[in-house]
């Protein structure tokens, strides 16, 4: 297999039928598009989420915390709880894991989360280190949201834009071959783009004008995370490339690089599912809280077609094999 996430029909054939007891009071399982559970606990919703960092040699600890934080408030949750497994090189010394652990400390007590568990070990076989975050979170029972609930005809709204976390993964990873092409300043700007990776503010101001289904495309990208969206509700969807913001510094390092700004790994974004009727307001509302949004496109209710509209051409938009980053880390 490629690097990256398990193929989705692999995923269908092998992990998802293998998923232990059917459980107690589980309301949603994660699936396919799908990138945390809720379990019922009455009155409130407990939302639980589970990811790696493998891509990042630098910065980690800030990306588990994150990343694994932007799940659970894709599903209208407060993140609360954090668990974080850290896995070391052989070569690591304690400054690294002094590294890793203040980066978790720090993002935790800016988003009002508490660490309440992990593991630490010096892992044999790694060239790497590598953190598995588990964050968890509440919501009030009704005003829970889901990544499969996106209906026909709902418009799509991105939030800041495509490759977000890429950008700033290569910008830190390859900084001295970017700062000889473009620049001391562009490479800045571009690492500086680790500080737009939370989508905690821009998921609770969507959820509360209301929204039927959220998601941040992380490995894959946006084009990824359409089709995870799409798979997760049974649709298809029409986007606009025109439409759909790309930095100026994601489009130069994706030409340097030769990489699709649309597969690459974009923590950061948040799609979201929302009445046509809502999605000015909730675009408004982003934008006054200084967070750019678009609408992009909408939601079909044919999930064969999964189309994309660029220099006046309709094509199908492809799912990506492996994520762009890949290719350059």
């Amino acid at each position: 297999m490629l690097p990256g996430k398990v193929p989705p029909e692999k995923l269908k054939e092998i992990v998802f039928n293998n998923l232990g007891a059917e459980g107690e009071r589980i309301i949603i399982r994660s699936g396919l598009g799908v990138d945390a559970a809720a379990i019922d606990f009455g009155d409130t919703v407990l939302v639980a989420s589970t990811d790696p960092i493998t891509g990042a040699g630098r910065n980690i600890g800030f990306y588990a915390v994150h990343v694994n934080a932007n799940d659970v408030a894709t599903f209208g949750a407060r993140p609360k709880w954090f668990l974080a497994t850290v896995l070391l090189p052989e070569d690591a010394d304690e400054r690294l894991l002094g590294e890793i652990m203040e980066e978790i400390h720090h993002n935790c007590r800016e988003l009002g989360v508490a660490v309440v568990g992990g593991h630490t070990e010096v892992t044999p076989g790694l060239k790497r280190p590598i953190v598995v975050g588990t964050m968890l979170g509440e919501v009030r029972r009704e005003r829970l949201v889901t990544s499969n609930g996106a209906r026909p005809g709902d418009a799509i709204i991105l939030t800041k834009g495509a490759g977000i976390e890429g950008t700033a993964i290569i910008a830190g990873e390859k900084e001295c071959e970017l700062r000889e092409a473009f620049g001391e300043d562009f490479v800045e700007r571009a690492k500086a783009f680790l500080t737009r990776i939370s989508v905690v503010k821009d998921a609770l101001i969507a959820g509360e004008i209301g929204v039927h289904a959220m998601h941040d495309p992380t490995e894959g990208g946006i084009a990824n995370g359409l089709h995870e969206m799409a798979e997760a509700a049974g649709l298809g969807f029409k986007v606009y490339y025109d439409k759909i913001p790309i930095a100026r510094e994601t489009r130069k390092i994706c030409e340097f690089y030769d990489l699709n700004p649309l597969a690459l790994i974009s923590s950061g974004a948040l799609m979201i599912a929302a009445a046509q009727e809502k999605a000015a307001r909730i675009v408004e509302a982003l934008r006054e809280n200084g967070i750019n949004a678009a609408v992009i496109g909408e939601f079909l209710n044919s999930r064969d077609r999964r189309l994309i509209i660029r220099d006046g051409e309709e094509r199908t938009l492809e799912q990506p094999p492996t994520d762009e980053l890949w290719k350059v880390v």
